[in-house]
Order: C-alpha cells, then structure tokens, then sequence
C-alpha cells in the first residue's frame, strides 16, 4: 500500500481551517501536512514537505487565492473553498478537482475527495467505515455506524445504544433517522425501535434480542421483519 495523499489546508478563518481539518482527518486516503492563513505560508509549506492535495480558499488576505494557484508551475490536486459562487467557472479553467461553498457539510466534502486521483495501491485500503455527526448538548459528536445497536424513540428526541453499553441522546425523530440509516444495515421493527441486523442475537415472532436487549416487533411491521431476519438467517 502507497502512502496517504499529503494535504494542505490553506484558510484564515481558523472555524473554517478547523472544520476542514475534522473532515481529512476522517477519510483513510488523506493525511494531513499542515494548515496555513496565507498564501505566503502555503508557499512555504509547499516547498518544505510534498503536498498532493491543497484545500484552499480563495479569499485570502494578501495574495488571493486563484492568484496563488496561477503562480504555482506545478500545483497539487487543488479543492477550492468558498462562501461565492461567482469563481466557479474560473476555477473549472484552473483545473481545480472541485468546487466547495461554504458553509461544507461533511457529505458534500466527501463527494469532493472523491475525485482526487489515488495513488494505485490507495485502493486496497482498509474498507471505509461509515459514520454520522449527532448534535449533543449543542456539540457535534461523531458516532461508527457499526456500533450502534438498536435506536429507541423517545418523540422528539432518539436514544442511540451504542456497544459498550454506552448511548447517546439527540433530538431527532425516528422516522428522519430511518432515512438517513437507509442502505447502513438497519430495520425499523417498531413504531419506537430500529435495530442494527449486525447486532442481532436472538428473534421470534414478537420480540428482537439485540445488545443483549430485548425489542418488541410492532404488529404493523412483523411480516416486514420476519421475512428480513428469516432471509438474513438463510431460512
């Protein structure tokens, strides 16, 4: 396996460099060099260390972004950031990999990523691991979709089981979680409960064991969830 792509993050908004810094954090094929405010000290960073891909923004103090980007006889991959959109079409003739307008949400940044050119042997990384930002107490806290085990509504808001009996509360209803769980895994089995099928121990036809819990399935979906959990088993 080949190394990691070096990045750089070149942003003077230090709640915007940090955000961006969060988010190559979580991908497995980046790894990050260096974060700067200026231009001047991108330069720098860029002669000092290789850099294969540059976040970077495009009102900088000093030396503005695409001038900078212009100055460069041999660029990285470049990801433009920005709160305007009128530069779009101006990055396309820099040959910029994409185009992120501010504020970047995390899906939006992956989609981003994902046209970077890997290095050949980047592709035999580890399998990516899914995960979703819960807001907690006002803080944005990751959470594996692996590890969740079952969800439990409580109306407004949804408790998460996570394994090691650890759980987290947020408001949100069950239903927009449902959604955002689609294609992960997950089977809504109760008007109150959705459950990870990884995490399935034990079931019959009127309850689900899962983190060593046991669930009820709701009259309306019991058809639904024996027909999933028979086919899981192979039955």
């Amino acid at each position: 396996m080949t190394h990691p792509l070096n990045c750089l993050i070149v942003e003077d908004e230090p709640l915007a460099a940090t955000i961006l810094e969060d988010f190559v954090r979580q991908i497995p094929y980046l790894r990050l060099t260096g974060r700067c405010a200026d231009a001047l000290q991108a330069l720098e960073a860029l002669r000092e260390a290789p850099v294969e891909v540059m976040f970077l923004d495009i009102h900088l103090p000093g030396l503005k972004g695409l001038d900078f980007l212009r100055s460069l006889q041999y660029p990285p991959q470049v990801i433009l950031t920005t709160a305007y959109h009128e530069y779009a079409l101006e990055s396309y003739d820099l040959n910029a990999v994409d185009y992120l307008l501010k504020p970047i949400d995390f899906e939006r940044f992956v989609k981003a990523v994902q046209k970077l050119k890997l290095p050949a042997a980047a592709t035999t990384a580890a399998p990516y691991r899914h995960f979703q930002f819960f807001n907690v107490n006002k803080k944005m806290v990751r959470v594996w979709l692996d590890e969740i085990q079952f969800v439990e509504s409580l109306k407004e808001y949804v408790r998460l089981h996570l394994t090691g009996g650890k759980s987290i509360v947020t408001k949100m209803q069950l239903g927009e979680l449902e959604k955002s769980l689609e294609g992960f895994g997950f089977l809504r089995i109760h008007r109150s409960f959705i459950v990870a099928l990884r995490h399935i121990e034990a079931f019959s036809a009127t309850e689900v064991t899962a983190g060593a819990t046991e669930i009820p399935v709701g009259r309306q979906f019991k058809d639904e969830v024996m027909k999933a959990l028979e086919n899981l088993s192979g039955n």
